[in-house]
This record gives structure tokens, C-alpha cells and sequence, in this order.
């Protein structure tokens, strides 16, 4: 792999999936919407630059410090985990269906029973709005549970997120990290 993708490469990506980081006694499961091209080229979540995921993982406490995409696997010493709402990797979420969230949705449902992590965080209100089937779901600690875990929703932590600046987005993951924290 070179060290930045070309458009081919990129466009190659399209449909890919990465394998999800998860495992037993995860305090928190964090939810993309999908991979994003770059990641998918890169196998890792949250890869393209300018993607504030990691930053403000770090800034509110999660991490002991800044991790890179590719150290994503550490993310479990400190009971963590990704996976996405849909699993294809797209230029953009907007390119993803109704259904196609929908689904993704049932499947993350069944993911979170089989592995019970104390927290469901899904960055992005709009996905959580429609795999979920809570048009009116805003940001922060939702009244649902899926079997034991509770549910919260991020903002989306992409560049293009201009509602949310890190400082903003890092003190939303701090919320969660304070319910999360034993």
C-alpha cells in the first residue's frame, strides 16, 4: 500500500468492509455509520485524515493518548470496540439507503445482545435516527436499551461535521465516558 491512496485506489475501496474491533467486556461499543472510502482502503476505522474520531476519543478520556487507525486493536485493552451501522464502505453515508440502514440497524441490534457491552454509542444522529426508528432521537443518552446496554448517540466525528468543532465533540465524548467509567 502507498502511503496515501490514489483515486483508483480509493475507488477501488468501494464496497469493502473492515472487520469490526470488538470482544467480551467492552464498556463501550462505538458505532460508525459506515467506512468511508479511506478507511475501507486502509482496513482501518476512522482513517481518513481530518477525522476527528480519534482526537476526541483521547481529549475526553478514553485513551491515555492519541491513537492512530492502525493501533485501533489497543482499542480493547481499555474496553473499547467499533463496528458500523452498515458494513460497505461508501464515498459518502448519504449514498446509503433507507433500507440499507435499516438493516444495519437489526444487525447491530443482534450484535449488541451477543455481546453485551455496557454502552451502544452511534456517532451520528441521522443513521441512529433511521436504524433505529427514532425520528425525533437527539444527541446524547437515549431512553432504550438493547438487552442490557444502554444507548447514546455522537455526532458524527467526520471533518465535514461543522456543527461540532473537537473541543464540542470531545466534551460529548466525555458525557459518555463519565456514565462508562466504573
Amino acid at each position: 500500500m502507498s502511503p496515501r491512496p490514489t483515486a483508483a485506489d480509493l475507488a477501488s475501496a468501494e464496497g469493502r468492509t473492515i472487520p469490526d474491533v470488538i470482544g467480551p467486556g467492552l464498556r463501550v461499543l462505538f458505532c460508525g455509520i459506515n467506512p468511508g472510502l479511506y478507511s475501507a482502503w486502509t482496513g482501518h476505522h476512522f482513517a481518513r485524515p481530518g477525522n476527528r474520531f480519534w482526537p476526541a476519543l483521547h481529549r475526553s478520556g478514553f485513551t491515555p493518548s492519541l491513537f492512530a487507525p492502525a493501533s485501533q486493536h489497543l482499542l480493547l485493552e481499555h474496553g473499547l470496540g467499533i463496528t458500523n451501522v452498515v458494513e460497505r464502505g461508501s464515498a459518502r453515508a448519504d449514498e446509503l439507503t433507507r433500507a440499507e440502514l435499516v438493516a444495519g440497524g437489526e444487525a447491530l441490534r443482534r450484535k449488541v445482545l451477543r455481546h453485551s457491552p455496557g454502552w451502544l454509542a452511534v456517532l451520528g444522529v441521522g443513521a441512529y435516527r433511521v436504524a433505529f426508528g427514532e425520528p425525533r432521537a437527539s444527541v446524547g443518552r437515549q431512553g432504550r436499551t438493547v438487552g442490557s446496554t444502554g444507548v447514546w448517540v455522537l455526532p458524527n466525528p467526520s471533518g465535514l461535521n461543522a456543527h461540532y468543532q473537537l473541543d464540542r465533540l470531545a466534551a460529548e465524548f466525555a458525557l459518555l465516558r463519565e456514565v462508562a467509567t466504573p
